[in-house]
């Protein structure tokens, strides 16, 4: 029986999300005769954490649902001993604090799901989010995991039975689908739709700073344009799905479903405090022109009110200063990920981790004149605004050499982690999450 991991992180109180999960989990199951393991990974304090562990003892036993919570202190526990058998070299505790920083890291959230779909020994990984909803048509919630299981891991040519459009190549028939995805609709991905209202020009000029700068006049507004919107506020309608080269800006990592022959060959940036370090895996499978499907089942994107005052304000909109520092970069690689294209691929039309070490290991010694000037630029425009974008003006003034040297920092430690990560994949799961299994349910 095909099983699959259904998986959510989370560093706050969600338990409707997580009656939400365990219903897609259960429709899965009856749909498509999987079995489904609901993975929970949550990072929250005492009192958030017992009211998601309470939403998951209330659960109804669902035959074929496993549901699985684990908090941080488990999820410590367990990533030691990962990182102490993984046999890489490095140091267990760089590691690791690399699996599991003291900040928000959403590269290594993700990267805990998909060890904990190792451990589960699961095919493949349903990535959602904690602040998402799921549309609804006729009363009926429109569950991603739809599309997600009529294509993922199928060879292409079987998988164009399950879609509505077919693209595909049809020398690429053999090939796997490594990835399903779909979109969202509702507010900007990123948080910075108030700027939008406040000052346009200022928007743009802040949001051209993570385009690439080597780009042509008009690409770079384009992009401006097309960034962080998803696809608007068009609802459902019914149901579309294409099977061919998804266009990196057609997926979305909060509502993916990835092949476990990829995330298991190349992990996330560990970057902490960074917006969009969470799509460097989508990029490799894009760039490597691998077989994948999107669709329609969009989620609904919300936005959480902690982003939006005193201290949560600053400290989100400096992930938002570290996404686009982060990209000069990032950049690199995702072009030389492009000129590469097959070549990422081994013999077997999956990834392979060499060429992508080998382009990040190339950005180590980059020139920072680009994010000095990026942080130059991104100073004036949140004074321009005034008020607390002022504010914020004055911490990332003060915080320059720190911002400047913890991006290029991110490059080193990810290479770290690639080099460390199939030893890691293999430690979980050849011990899954330990003895330990009181945080675990079955339902």
């Amino acid at each position: 029986m095909q099983r699959v991991c259904l998986a959510l992180p989370t560093m706050r109180p969600c338990p409707e999300t997580i009656v939400d999960l365990a219903e897609e989990a259960a429709y899965a199951v009856e749909a498509f005769g999987v079995e489904v393991h609901l993975l929970v990974l949550d990072t929250t304090a005492a009192e958030a954490f017992a009211k998601n562990a309470e939403a998951v003892a209330a659960l109804a036993p669902a035959p074929g649902v496993f549901v699985h919570h684990l908090g941080e202190e488990r999820q410590r526990e367990w990533l030691r001993g990962v990182a102490e058998r993984s046999g890489s070299g490095a140091d267990p505790e760089l590691l690791l604090e690399l699996m599991l920083p003291p900040a928000v890291a959403y590269g290594s959230c993700v990267n805990r799901l998909f060890l904990g779909a190792a451990a589960l020994d699961c095919t493949s990984v349903h990535l959602r989010n904690d602040d998402f909803e799921y549309q609804v048509e006729d009363g009926r919630k429109l569950y991603p995991i739809h599309h997600e299981l009529l294509s993922i891991g199928k060879p292409a040519g079987e998988a164009v039975a399950g879609v509505t459009v077919s693209e595909l190549d049809p020398a690429d028939a053999a090939m796997p689908v490594m990835v399903v995805s779909g979109s969202f609709i509702g507010e900007l991905n990123v948080d910075i739709g108030e700027i939008l209202e406040l000052d346009p020009q200022v928007y743009r000029e802040l949001v051209r700073l993570w385009t690439p700068p080597v780009w042509p006049e008009e690409d770079r507004d384009a992009m401006v344009d097309l960034s962080f919107k998803g696809v608007g506020a068009e609802p459902f309608d019914t149901d579309r799905s294409v099977l061919g080269v998804p266009d990196i800006w057609n997926v979305y990592m909060c509502n993916v479903a990835l092949d476990h022959r990829a995330y298991e060959v190349l992990p996330l940036l560990p970057s902490v405090d960074t917006l969009g370090c969470d799509y460097a895996l989508l990029h490799a499978l894009v760039h490597s022109r691998t077989p994948g499907v999107v669709h329609n089942r969009h989620i609904v994107n919300y936005y959480t009110p902690e982003r939006r005052v005193g201290a949560g304000f600053v400290n989100y909109q400096l992930r938002f200063v570290k996404l686009l520092l982060s990209m000069l970069y990032l950049y690199p690689v995702y072009g030389g990920m492009i000129d590469l294209g097959r070549g990422l691929l081994n013999e077997r039309n999956e990834l392979e981790v060499a060429p992508v070490l080998e382009l990040v290991r190339g950005t180590f010694d980059w020139d920072r004149a680009g994010n000095e000037h990026t942080l130059d630029v991104a100073e004036a425009c949140y004074r321009k605004l005034g008020g607390k974008y002022a504010e914020l003006a004055d911490v990332v003034a003060e915080r320059r050499q720190q911002l400047l040297d913890e991006a290029q920092q991110d490059a080193e430690r990810w290479a770290t982690l690639i080099e460390a990560w199939a030893g890691m994949v293999e430690a979980t799961r050849a011990k899954g999450f330990g003895a330990n299994s009181a945080e675990v349910t079955a339902g």
